[in-house]
């Protein structure tokens, strides 16, 4: 039996369905950017960003993390022709207030030695500044033999208190 939240899905889904008349956008995005952004449910980039449907690639992940979305940006560049990357942190993101040391113990409290070890190795890459996080990011992006000068990279913070954008980068 289907969940609630996967009735959901179907419900909604159906009622957009039935409406949707955009199956025949091309695959690479019309406008030839890409957004990486934050996964925060307070966050809807098509609305806030003024993003339309098959307009720019949004990649989202915990705090927006450039080292994170590496591989879709490479994918989105290198293979569909964006040329532009937007880093879009935010205020009150979850990634400024914990370190990896409390990361890894909430999961060997919670899911025991063997996820901690699992996860070992891995850094959750959280920040104590936000502007200081968009300028590594944006440093990270410029700095990457991955991606070519010619693709412009900015960073922002999006102000979840009042939905506005502003540039830091």
């Amino acid at each position: 039996m289907a969940s609630p939240i996967q009735q959901n899905l179907i419900a909604k889904n159906k009622d957009y369905a039935s409406n949707f008349t955009q199956g025949d956008l091309a695959l690479p995005p019309a406008k030839r950017y890409a957004v990486v952004t934050c996964m925060d449910a307070r966050i809807d980039p098509a609305a806030a960003y003024g993003i339309g449907l098959g307009d720019a690639h949004v990649i989202r992940n915990a705090g927006g993390n450039a080292k994170d979305a590496l591989r879709s940006i490479v994918i989105s560049e290198q293979l569909l022709g964006t040329n532009e990357v937007l880093i879009i942190k935010h205020t009150g993101c979850g990634m400024l207030t914990f370190q990896n040391a409390d990361a890894h113990a909430v999961v060997e409290k919670n899911l025991g030695a063997d996820a901690k070890e699992e996860l070992s190795g891995l850094d959750f890459q959280p920040f104590p500044d936000l502007e200081k996080a968009v300028k590594d990011d944006v440093a990270y992006l410029k700095g990457s033999k991955a991606i070519p000068d010619s693709v412009v990279i900015s960073g922002w913070v999006y102000e979840v208190e009042s939905g506005k954008v502003r540039s830091v980068v």
